[in-house]
């Protein structure tokens, strides 16, 4: 009996094969844009996720996300380290600069500053250079993906290359050497990555009364961090926030400002209604083509039951491979974006939602097909 119905569902291969285009553009659309969207959030707080050695971040009150600058007296640093619970505190400048190229242009760069002595907060996928060389006078770490797009230097012939070890930049009318070159995770501003000292640092930024953007914070052992960071806000006045709290917040604060999650909601709920109308409709046309043939089983015998358990086995079967077919592209797309300015990734959360939204499809169609075989007069059928 299944076989049968197997049969009839892959003789029809026009129908067929439209109801698998309908769900696996369905299946598609369901993994990529949130998979897109999940990418997109995870940039909010990567810069915060890379530093891996502070418990506690320590910043201005008016910060709301990692890339903007608000800064602090530098006394607070003491204050910070004499609070109870503080194992040690560092300092760290975090905000963009003007840099101008050896062929005369100028770009827009983050420059991150680290402590001297501990370079904590260092990225740790270092392509060229040796971290230590971060220590000599004027020297720089550069973001390799930004060497070789956005901070490409023009030639005299007309063509250009990328950035190299070696070369020097002018940062607030400084030089600066590069000494190293760095593999970064993509932030949600994507401007270029400098990393440097915070002495040097000092020198690449236009200096003003206040220059502390972060104090990063490790905790004593076996003391909770959320107690140390309500214990520094009290005594300093500074805003103090865990890790997991910092990430939060920078998640927050893109999520609320910026229309992302409306926009993203809007393509899956479209994949859902266009996949679910593609496949509905073309469902139904391929059980009103094949009514003779329920007509046959219903005379000889077919209870309504079994021929409901075939609509079934059709509309899930179809349901099954078109749900692979789009998870296979969606899976494509991504490995060929991987590490690129293009945010991607899949967590089995998503795998979880867009089966559930493939699983409703195909409900939905079955329910048009059962309808109409349940109700079908095998004599009618016979006679027209």
């Amino acid at each position: 009996m299944y076989y049968i119905a197997l049969q009839m569902l892959f003789g029809n291969k026009a129908k067929y094969y439209a109801i698998i285009i309908g769900i696996s553009f369905a299946a598609l659309i369901m993994t990529q844009q949130p998979s897109i969207f999940l990418g997109l959030l995870t940039r909010t707080y990567s810069f915060v996720g890379d530093v891996s050695e502070p418990d506690i971040w320590v910043m201005n009150p008016g910060v709301k996300f990692a890339e903007e600058s608000k800064t602090m007296r530098d006394i607070e640093l003491l204050k910070v380290k004499t609070s109870k619970g503080v194992q040690w505190a560092v300092p760290m400048i975090k905000m963009l600069a003007r840099a101008k190229m050896p062929d005369g242009s100028q770009s827009t760069v983050d420059i991150t500053g680290l402590d001297d002595a501990t370079l904590i907060g260092a990225p740790y996928r270092i392509t060229q250079g040796q971290i230590e060389n971060l220590r000599a006078a004027d020297s720089i770490f550069v973001d390799e993906t930004a060497a070789h797009t956005k901070l490409r230097i023009s030639l005299k012939d007309g063509s250009t290359r990328p950035l190299k070890v070696g070369d020097i930049l002018e940062l607030n009318d400084r030089r600066a050497i590069v000494v190293g070159l760095f593999k970064a995770t993509r932030n949600f501003v994507l401007q270029p990555q400098i990393y440097s000292t915070y002495s040097n640092a000092l020198k690449f930024i236009p200096r003003s009364r206040t220059n502390l953007s972060y104090i990063l914070v490790k905790a004593k052992d076996n003391l909770e961090k959320e107690a140390i960071a309500r214990n520094i806000e009290a005594k300093t006045g500074l805003m103090a926030l865990t890790k997991e709290e910092f990430k939060q917040k920078n998640l927050d604060y893109w999520m609320n400002s910026t229309g992302i999650a409306i926009n993203f909601g809007i393509s899956v709920m479209l994949g859902f209604i266009v996949g679910a109308a593609v496949a509905g409709q073309t469902f139904y046309g391929f059980v009103l083509e094949n009514l003779k043939y329920y007509a046959v089983l219903k005379a000889m015998g077919v209870t309504n039951a079994k021929l409901v358990k075939i609509v079934l086995l059709q509309a899930f079967v179809v349901g099954f491979i078109g749900f692979g077919i789009g998870v296979l592209i969606t899976t494509l797309f991504g490995l060929n974006f991987l590490d690129a300015v293009l945010a991607f990734r899949m967590a089995p959360e998503i795998l979880l939602f867009a089966s559930i939204g493939v699983l409703l499809i195909i409900s939905i169609a079955a329910i048009i097909g059962i309808r109409k075989v349940v109700s079908l007069d095998p004599a009618s059928v016979f006679r027209g």
